[in-house]
């Protein structure tokens, strides 16, 4: 056996170049030693739309039922079917094998166990590298099977239910399926609505010929801003490969942060649910904390990252949670994020609003003024993380998730990426005027500490 590249072990998944640094045998190896780590009855078992992952399923079904494990089958999914299959039929664990928006040439494993519960590297990826670097092969005597579930119909029902489907008015919708399974999903769970949906990339193909499919980048987001502007569409959305993240665009064209996403969301959920809990990530935080404490509700800031995120909405029984990334939790989708839930209730919100997304969202806009997500490649993220700290002093200073700064007019937050040697800088203030200026600042800042790192 050859020696497993421990890089592709992330902070909340598996993720590597195939076939060099994620294959058959790395996909046999670590399903062996998850039914080792995790000890479940069954494993369920689905895969997304890339080319390699039929050979990395049969791998790793391989190596559960080697392991005397039953695998259920549930075919090419979106990760958040796996999520929702695992826990609303009570099997004991899951994994699905996808590398989500990343490029053509990766794959990966999201792995769960029983109530969907994320394993991550706080909680069971390194005890399965460890396991993994053993190379101890389990062969029981009894092997397990492979059982075919089918799960679409209890899926579609299921995220049908967070929303009253006879206030659904006619829209007209741009959908960007980006070449994976979320316009075969959106297909079915809308057949029943009167919605006239112009669907971009709608057939699944895992080779990605437009590219990288993910809506966070720029220039990955102007076919969907063109085709509402030819078709003056009411909304525009997207999602990427693996569909558990959802992005949103105005009847202008514009795109919608998932920051103010948030926000608007918790409004909606907290009309319902007064006095409960709303989670969000501490990347820009104002927007947040103030639509929740206006609307009753308890704000919380966590860590970034699905499986934190999952963690902490259970010890806190949170009602809704979001992430700038617009991963969008739910309460009741036990707890975990979903990439057709925020849709449905978009939708909802602009039927029974009678108002467009962009005056929704402008009262956030017009009070919180940000820099969108910046990315600064360094050589030493832990030094200037150091002497930006010891810059901004003064500040409120936290340590949730990277730097935290806070002043009374502006914040800003600077994490470094759990991948790539890059820092990611989010700034707020209460001024366009002033974002700009303090952007601008702390872009400087972070230069001259690299160009010194470079010199000396």
């Amino acid at each position: 056996m050859a020696d497993i590249n421990q890089k592709i072990f992330k902070a909340y998944d598996i993720r590597g170049i195939y076939p060099e640094e994620i294959n058959e045998e790395t996909a046999y190896r670590i399903a062996q030693a998850y039914v080792e780590f995790v000890q479940p009855k069954e494993v369920v078992l689905g895969k997304d739309v890339r080319l390699s992952s039929p050979s990395l399923w049969k791998a790793a079904a391989q190596g559960i039922i080697d392991a005397g494990v039953d695998v259920i089958d549930i075919n090419t999914i979106s990760t958040d079917m796996l999520y929702f299959s695992v826990a609303y039929y009570g099997f004991s664990g899951g994994i699905t094998i996808s590398a989500s928006h990343n490029p053509v040439d990766y794959n990966g494993m999201k792995i769960v166990r029983e109530k969907a519960i994320p394993l991550s590297s706080d909680a069971g990826l390194k005890d399965i590298l460890q396991i993994v670097l053993k190379h101890k092969k389990i062969l029981a005597k009894k092997k397990g099977r492979i059982v075919k579930k089918e799960i679409t119909e209890d899926y579609i029902n299921h995220v049908q239910s967070f929303i009253d489907i006879s206030k659904i008015k006619p829209l007209q919708i741009v959908a960007n399926a980006n070449f994976g399974l979320a316009g075969e999903m959106l297909k079915k769970i809308t057949r029943d609505m009167p919605l006239n949906i112009i669907g971009l990339n709608f057939s699944p193909d895992g080779s990605f010929p437009k590219g990288r499919p993910d809506p966070l980048i720029p220039q990955n987001r102007e076919e969907v801003i063109k085709k509402i502007k030819e078709t003056g569409a009411d909304l525009g959305v997207a999602w990427d490969a693996d569909a558990d993240r959802c992005f949103f665009f105005d009847e202008a064209g514009e795109f919608i942060q998932g920051y103010f996403i948030t926000a608007l969301l918790a409004k909606t959920f907290l009309e319902r649910y007064p006095g409960d809990k709303i989670i969000f990530d501490p990347r820009l935080t104002w927007a947040n904390i103030d639509t929740v404490k206006e609307n009753r509700g308890i704000p919380i800031i966590n860590k970034s990252g699905h499986a934190f995120f999952k963690d902490r909405m259970r010890k806190e029984d949170a009602l809704f949670a979001g992430e700038m990334s617009a991963h969008y939790y739910f309460r009741k989708n036990f707890y975990a994020d979903n990439g057709m839930i925020p849709f449905l209730i978009m939708i909802e919100i602009l039927s029974t609003s009678g108002k467009p997304l962009s005056k929704l969202v402008a009262p956030l806009k017009n009070k919180y003024f940000v820099s969108g997500e910046i990315n600064r490649e360094v050589a030493n993220t832990q030094m200037i993380l150091k002497e930006m700290e010891d810059r901004y002093s003064d500040a409120t200073i936290e340590h949730i998730d990277g730097l935290s700064i806070e002043y009374h007019n502006w914040r800003f937050n600077l994490r470094p990426s759990n991948t790539e040697p890059l820092l990611r800088l989010n700034l707020e203030a209460r001024s366009e005027t002033l974002m700009e200026e303090k952007r601008d600042e702390v872009i400087a800042f972070i230069d001259r500490l690299e160009k010194k790192n470079v010199l000396f």
